[in-house]
């Protein structure tokens, strides 16, 4: 039985899974950007990201109270 495991939480200290990580793939290309991307360029990746999410309206949860 495979069970599914929460990277964001499990993985904090590295990848608990190993050879098995489903996530493999996508840490070869976070490694490469790393790598190939400098500080300042990153920051403004950041500062333009948190822009455009000041941007937008808020978003209203509305919890579903049982009845």
């Amino acid at each position: 039985m495979e069970s599914t495991v929460n990277c964001a939480e499990a993985c904090v200290n590295g990848c608990i899974l190993g050879d098995k990580c489903p996530n493999k793939e996508f840490a070869a290309d976070a490694t490469k950007f790393i790598n190939e991307t400098s500080l300042d360029t990153m920051l403004k990746i950041a500062e333009e990201a948190r822009r455009k999410k000041l941007m937008q309206p808020p978003q209203w949860i509305i919890p579903d109270f049982p009845e």
